[in-house]
């Protein structure tokens, strides 16, 4: 499927900015762009988002080196495996339509338990859940930062953007191998990372003075209201089909 320049542009522009958010507290590339990718070039959702997404955590975690909580990943990657095989079924199984509004209700509900504040325990067994759950989301949606953000958030912020992108690295291999697998991953994918990799570099690039300047918490809610204007744009794209 091709796009016009307007609708490249949109789509580099939700890479930069999610790129920035992934860098600047460990997660939301998947937020802001999977339902603009849905919404403008369905055919790439979920994999393009995961390549990219997997260069920006590999980019984070060679800058927050040597800080990671490795126990704590290694449990969530145990519980990540059953939920990456769930997610690769969906993608299969799951018409485009209903794949484009389960992707926009899993941002919602992100954004949500995100303003509600919730923190659970990082207990063992809530890891593994959440990574359970993260796998499920992340393969089928390219959005499985929130279950791992919450039960993460009491860390600090290298050490909690140091153990997210670890997380993440892992999982998104994970998923991309599930994806290819399923015969989801096709040269269209290949080509339309390496045109949007320019944008998640100077995401990367251009987080680290930004996130110095803006406070932490003003930057998350814009970026988790613009999440939540895409899904919802989304949802009524797809009702009114």
């Amino acid at each position: 499927m091709g796009v016009t320049g307007t609708e490249f542009a949109l789509l580099a522009l939700s890479v930069g900015v999610g790129a920035v958010l992934q860098v600047s507290v460990g997660f939301g590339l998947g937020m802001i762009a999977a339902p603009v990718f849905s919404l403008v070039d369905p055919a790439s959702a979920p994999p393009v988002v995961l390549l990219l997404a997997a260069g920006v955590t590999a980019a984070v975690l060679v800058r927050e080196r040597g800080v990671a909580d490795l126990r704590g990943c290694g449990w969530a990657l145990v519980g990540r495996v059953p939920g990456t095989v769930a997610g690769a079924l969906l993608v299969v199984v799951l018409p485009a339509k209903h794949l484009a509004l389960l992707i926009a209700g899993v941002v919602l509900t992100g954004v949500a338990v995100s303003a509600a504040g919730y923190v659970p325990q990082a207990r063992r067994s809530s890891v593994f859940l959440a990574g359970m759950a993260s796998g499920l989301m992340g393969t089928a949606t390219s959005i499985g930062g929130p279950p791992m953000a919450m039960v993460w958030q009491r860390l600090s912020g290298p050490r909690l953007r140091a153990t997210m992108s670890a997380f993440f690295l892992a999982g998104s291999l994970m998923s991309l191998v599930a994806l290819a697998a399923a015969g989801a991953i096709g040269a269209h994918t290949l080509q339309r990372t390496v045109l949007l990799a320019p944008a998640a570099a100077a995401g990367v690039l251009l987080a680290g003075p930004l996130t110095r300047r803006l406070d932490a918490r003003h930057t998350r809610t814009a970026a988790m209201t613009l999440a939540a204007a895409g899904a919802a744009g989304l949802v009524a794209q797809q009702l009114g089909s």
